[in-house]
């Protein structure tokens, strides 16, 4: 049971692995290719080997590609060789506090945007789904990681929010202008778009 003072990461990591237990191993994802097997191991591995997270960190530069590649090997053996079951209940462990990830504060603050991205990747490969409503705490902190989220994407951009007016983020050269609720803009700026409820203009 988690309260509303519980860190958004936190909460949103043990309403994914609820979910993750409901759905089982074999349920589709918003990340192409991968099944809620795929994503769970995922978790599991960029939470408790600090080994593989150069691997993401890089993932879209030259040198990042091998190190990506030891990623999903690592990703790929968790998933094969841990019953689901286990794999889940590592994910809502979380990361160990001997890890980057397990330190204190550091794990909300990376974690927040990440578990959030991948609840809504199996709430919103099934069918029905409707966006959640979130505390306004939970929006400004969803909002923050989508700006930073924005720099990644090539050209200009201006996010704006939707939930409160005249809130706006300006990238680079004014370009395309993108508005929606912090969790839609996030999952925009993290490439699901096919999933964001979101005005681009």
């Amino acid at each position: 049971m988690t309260s509303s003072s519980t860190p958004l990461a936190i909460r949103e990591r043990a309403a994914l692995a609820d979910l993750l237990e409901a759905v089982g191993p074999d349920a589709p994802t918003c990340c192409e290719g991968w099944t809620t097997g795929h994503l769970a191991a995922h978790l599991v591995v960029r939470d408790r080997r600090p080994d593989a997270g150069p691997g993401y960190a890089l993932e879209t530069l030259p040198i990042g590609r091998r190190l990506h590649a030891h990623a999903a090997r690592l990703e790929e053996r968790m998933r094969t060789s841990t019953p689901f079951p286990r794999v889940v209940a590592q994910v809502r462990a979380g990361a160990p506090v001997w890890t980057p990830m397990g330190l204190p504060g550091l794990g909300n603050l990376v974690n927040a945007g990440e578990y959030a991205i991948h609840h809504e990747d199996v709430r919103r490969a099934r069918p029905g789904w409707e966006p959640r409503e979130l505390p306004r705490a939970d929006r400004d902190q969803l909002w923050r990681t989508a700006t930073l989220f924005a720099r990644r994407v090539r050209g200009g951009l201006v996010l704006r929010r939707t939930d409160v007016p005249g809130t706006e983020k300006r990238i680079g050269k004014a370009g395309t202008t993108v508005a929606g609720d912090p969790m839609e803009l996030l999952l925009w700026t993290s490439g699901r778009r096919d999933v964001a409820r979101v005005e681009v203009s």
